[in-house]
Formats: C-alpha cells, sequence, structure tokens
C-alpha cells in the first residue's frame, strides 16, 4: 500500500484551528466534512464490551460471530462483530497498535478475514485520548496516521473511538486541571482602546451573557463561560449548552482598536485559562484571540491580559468573550482519524461510532464527521466474563440504566437523520441480570423506535433460536421500524407527567407513560405505549391523528392520506394481533410495569 502522510493531532497543546468549518459557528450549518458519508441506517452487530469486558478473545469472539449466523441474526441485520477494549497490547511495538499476543494469537487481520468469511462485517476499538479506557497506552492521539493505516489494512468496517485520557478536557482519567482548556476565565471587565476612546466595560453592568450556563457572580464578575458537560444525567441536551459573555461597543471611526482583558484563572470546572474572543455576532463573526491566559496568582486575583488588537467598525460592534474549545477540540480530533482513513483509502466505508459519551454536547457537531454519537456515559452496571453475563439496571440516578439512556436520547430526535447520523445511547443490555424479558422487550423497542444503533452486548451462547431473548432480538417488525428507510427518529408525543412539551421536556421521572411516534417510508405510522414505572399503569392514554400531525406532519410520506384515512389498520408488533379501528384516537389502558405496546398503523 502506498505510504501517505496524513494529520495527527499534537500531544503538547491543543492544535491550533483556524478552519470556520470546524469552529462553533458552523455546527449549526448542517454541512459535513471530510466526505463523511450520508444515508446510513443505524447500525446493527455485537459489541464485546458487555459480555466480556477486557477478557474477550480471538475464540470467543469467532463463537459469537458463528452464533450470530447460525441463530439467523445476520439475515436480520446484525452484521458488525466489534471487539472492544483489551485486544491490543498495552503498549505500542515500533509506535504501532498489535494484537495482545495471547487473547489474539493470530492477529487482527486473520480475525477480520474469519468474520468476513462469514458475510459479517469487523469492527474494532481505539481512543482519541493518549490511553485506552482499560488503561493501555495505545489511544490515537499523535498516532492517526499510522492508526488510520493499519485499520484500514486489518480490513476494519466499523471503528468505535472513546474518549478516555483526553488531554484537552477534563474526561474520565484525564488530569482535572485540564479543565483549563474547556472554560475561560472569570471575566471582570474589559478596556477598549483606540481612535480617540478609551472606555472601561464592567461584566456584570455592562455585559450581556448569551447561550446558558455563564452567570453574573456577587463578586462582579462573569464566571462558567464554557460548554455544558453532558456525561452525567440531569442537564437537557435541547438548546443552547454553552455560555457567552458579550458587550457593544460604540466606536467612533473604523480601525484597529486595543482590548484588555481584566479576569482571573483558574483549572477547574466552570472556571479555566482558555479565552477566545471575538468581534460579530456568532453567524458573521471574526476571531483574534483563541488561546491560554497566562495564570493568575489566585482564583480570587484578577489582572489585565496583554493587549489584543481587533478591527472595529465605525458604529456598534458586538464583541464576544467565550470558549467553544471542548466542542471544537473533541471534534477537531475525531476529523483527524476520518482524515486519516479518507488518505489511506478515500474509498473505505468504516461506520464512525464516536463515544466521547455525550461529555461535549456531540448532539451538535457530531454529525460533521461521526455515524453515531454516545449520549451519556456507560449504560453497562457490570460488564460480564466468560460464564458470568454481568449485570445492568432499568432505572438509576446515574447513566448506567436503560430509562436513563432513554430519557435523554428521546428528546434528541431533531439531531439525527439520514444526513446526520444516529443518537447512542449505548450497547444493549437484554440478556444481563437484573433485566427481565418484559424490560428486554421495551429495552428492543425503545432502541429501534428511537433509531438508535443495535450493537447486542449479551454472550450470544446464552440463547438459543425460537427461545424468549431470541424472539426478542429477532422480532423482524420491530427491527424493521429501526432500518425503516425514511430514516426519522421516534419523536415523542405525549408523556403523562408533562402534556404540553412532551419533545423537548428532560424527564427522569420514570412514573411516567410515554407515547412516540414514529413515521415510517410505506405511508405507516409506528406508535409505542411505553410504560416506564415498575408499577401497573391502569389508566388510559391516547393521542389522535391531528397531534401526530401537528408534531410530525412535516416529516410523513403523506399526511393528508393519513389524516383522512376512512380507517386505520392496527398491527401489534409484540403479539401480533392486528385489529382495524375507524376513531381517530388512539388509545391503550392498562401496560404491565415496565412494559410497552407497540403498533404499526396503516391508514386505509
Amino acid at each position: 500500500m502506498e505510504k501517505v502522510s496524513a494529520k495527527v493531532t499534537s500531544r503538547t497543546a491543543p492544535d491550533k484551528i483556524t478552519d470556520p468549518d470546524y469552529m462553533f459557528p458552523a455546527f449549526s450549518n448542517g454541512k459535513v466534512l471530510l466526505n463523511k458519508k450520508q444515508g446510513r441506517l443505524p447500525a446493527m452487530g455485537w459489541n464485546s464490551w458487555n459480555a466480556f469486558g477486557s477478557k474477550n478473545n480471538e475464540a470467543l469472539t469467532k463463537t459469537m460471530a458463528d452464533a450470530i449466523v447460525d441463530l439467523g441474526l445476520a439475515e436480520l441485520g446484525y452484521k458488525y462483530v466489534v471487539l472492544d477494549d483489551g485486544c491490543y497490547k498495552s503498549e505500542r511495538v515500533n509506535g504501532l497498535l498489535s494484537n495482545e499476543s495471547i487473547k489474539f494469537p493470530s492477529g487482527f487481520k486473520a480475525l477480520s478475514d474469519y468474520i468476513h468469511g462469514k458475510g459479517l462485517k469487523f469492527g474494532m476499538y481505539n481512543d482519541i485520548g493518549t490511553h485506552l479506557c482499560a488503561g493501555s497506552a495505545v489511544g490515537t492521539c499523535g498516532f492517526e496516521d499510522v492508526d488510520t493505516r493499519s485499520y484500514i489494512e486489518w480490513g476494519v468496517d466499523f471503528i468505535k473511538v472513546d474518549n478516555c485520557y483526553y488531554l484537552w478536557d477534563n474526561a474520565t482519567f484525564s488530569d482535572s486541571a485540564n479543565a483549563k482548556y474547556s472554560y475561560a476565565p472569570n471575566i471582570r471587565s474589559i478596556t477598549v482602546m483606540g481612535e480617540k476612546l478609551n472606555i472601561t466595560f464592567n461584566a456584570v453592568k455592562d455585559g450581556v451573557l448569551l447561550g446558558q450556563g455563564a452567570s453574573k457572580n456577587s463578586g462582579d464578575y462573569v464566571t462558567n463561560i464554557g460548554t455544558f458537560d453532558g456525561t452525567n444525567v440531569g442537564t437537557t441536551p435541547v438548546g443552547d449548552r454553552w455560555g457567552e459573555l458579550a458587550f457593544t461597543v460604540n466606536a467612533p471611526a473604523g480601525g484597529n482598536y486595543a482590548i484588555t482583558v481584566n479576569y482571573a484563572s483558574g483549572e477547574e470546572n466552570g472556571m479555566g485559562r482558555w479565552l477566545q474572543l471575538a468581534v460579530g455576532s456568532a453567524e458573521n463573526e471574526t476571531r483574534y484571540f483563541d488561546d491560554l491566559l497566562p495564570l493568575t496568582e489566585s482564583t480570587a486575583a484578577f489582572a489585565d491580559s496583554e493587549e489584543i488588537t481587533v478591527s472595529l467598525n465605525e458604529g456598534e460592534n458586538i464583541i464576544r468573550l467565550m470558549n467553544h474549545r471542548r466542542q471544537e477540540n473533541t471534534l477537531n480530533s475525531y476529523a483527524v482519524l476520518l482524515e486519516g482513513l479518507n488518505k489511506v483509502d478515500p474509498n473505505h466505508d468504516i461506520v464512525f461510532s464516536i463515544c466521547e459519551w455525550g461529555k461535549t454536547q456531540p448532539q451538535n457537531w457530531g454529525y460533521k464527521v461521526g455515524d453515531s454519537w454516545r449520549i451519556l456515559n456507560d449504560i453497562t452496571f457490570s460488564v460480564g466474563s466468560d460464564g458470568n453475563p454481568g449485570s445492568a439496571e432499568w432505572s438509576s440516578n446515574h447513566t448506567a440504566s436503560i430509562t436513563s439512556q432513554y430519557s435523554k436520547a428521546v428528546i434528541m430526535d431533531e439531531f439525527a437523520g439520514l444526513d446526520k447520523g444516529w443518537n447512542d445511547p449505548d450497547m444493549l443490555v437484554i440478556g444481563m441480570n437484573g433485566i427481565t424479558t418484559t424490560m428486554s422487550k421495551t429495552h428492543m423497542t425503545m432502541w429501534c423506535m428511537m433509531n438508535s444503533p443495535i450493537m447486542l452486548g449479551m454472550d450470544l451462547r446464552r440463547i438459543a433460536k425460537g427461545d424468549e431473548l431470541w424472539r426478542i432480538i429477532a422480532n423482524k417488525e420491530v427491527i424493521a421500524l429501526n432500518q425503516d428507510p425514511l430514516g426519522v427518529q421516534a419523536k415523542r408525543i405525549y408523556c403523562s407527567i408533562d402534556y404540553d412539551n412532551p419533545d423537548t421536556a428532560y424527564i427522569a421521572n420514570i412514573n411516567r407513560v410515554d407515547i412516540l411516534a414514529k413515521p415510517l417510508a410505506n405511508g405507516d405510522m409506528a406508535i409505542s405505549f411505553i410504560n416506564l414505572s415498575d408499577a401497573k399503569d391502569t389508566k388510559m392514554h391516547s393521542v389522535d391523528v391531528s397531534r401526530i400531525i401537528d408534531y410530525l406532519g412535516h416529516k410523513m410520506v403523506d399526511a393528508e392520506k393519513f389524516k383522512h384515512a376512512a380507517s386505520y389498520c392496527l398491527k401489534d408488533l409484540w403479539t401480533g394481533e392486528v385489529t382495524t379501528r375507524i376513531s381517530e384516537t388512539f388509545s391503550v389502558t392498562g401496560i404491565d410495569a415496565y412494559d410497552n405496546v407497540t403498533l404499526r398503523v396503516t391508514p386505509v
């Protein structure tokens, strides 16, 4: 293979970002980068982590590949067999990734060939940091050129890329002081000088907060200028996930002006050292400063920055102080990997799974380079090992549960699509201890309705063709919702806790019934009634055609036909029962704990 030169990220400082396509204002323009392939449906397959953790090996992987074929799962769309953490040697060999020789004695190319020989596709794992999450010092940072070459040579079809030990944010296992890159310093004032102008603007009295998150402190400064950390539950993904400080400056004449920022810096959440200063609104900005400021004597000691020269127009100018580096750095790191794959093989068809756990609000930028993006930290409560299925939870106050992941992903539908990619609430935990058959059925429904990647995490030796769990993961008609070519994530159009804002309200309380609606390519509508509670719900819950049209009419193939149908044919996708309904109201009464009723509605 011809050697090509490719970009690598620095391990000494965040890369300089000069291309506007990689900057915050471009996040909302809908433009993908680096010829990222569009039009993919969610990936389906099996990942080694939930079942085996770092103890996966070559023999187990082959057995899982065999099972996918033998159980008839391959013909249902389960194609990708993905090695997660624990497959590499703990250090690079001559600068290259290498297979762990005891667990994977034949090497990755031989395993890839075996999987391809089964008609399946081969997936691997790495990290944009210096180490993998389990500790191996083989992260891609600074090695993107050689690593992408290895992946192409090994015949990789799917790559999951994690975010541990990331140098430019306080990611998992990273130095907490790396928050200095993620937040701006506290700002007390700016002074603008030039063209007979010498004026100081107080941050609290004269400044305007843009977005969300930044706040005016009673100590006469603005703090928490940056981007919300989305790794954990409790913070909505909807709306502005960042905060800025803006000033309006009236310049007596056009020309160069000097700006001095009075600041106090730190290396902690909410108070960092990286400042971005731009003139103009986000839609039409010019950046003049994008770097670390010196550390002040203490977090309470304010000092003046060196002068920053900017160009102002005569009259009103907006000066914005901000830090969007949490998102920009992470996008850049993932983009360098994609660029490397493109350079080695411009015709590659690799699925790129971004796994930074929602930390940098990837729903805003992930679509530019990724095919899916994780929305929270791991769903697994306790990973398994050979013979032990591990455990998972239906509900919890943290990320490691089915409902925690669902409650965030269900309001993220507007971020997903065939032109973008998919929200990823992590692998399925079906088959793990703590998850009942009913929970598994609803878990499968949720992920399929939300167009999430369907990656099995169970030891496939635990099921047999035709048994209870097999019938759940092999339900053709539910899978068809996930793989429907229209490619629209379901929208929650009813919630028993919030009737007015069901599509955008971030609700953690599981004592509720949700109704999801999903337009399908043939003009049908999938409607799912989901009881998240641990008790049977006895009430009637309903939606009518007009509510469906109000929320989803613009995404439907033929909203008028659906609206004016003489009747509707309803098929229950779990029981197989078919009924006809003349009424334009669809309702369900009495849903068991953890259960769902999912209907495919055909207008007649």
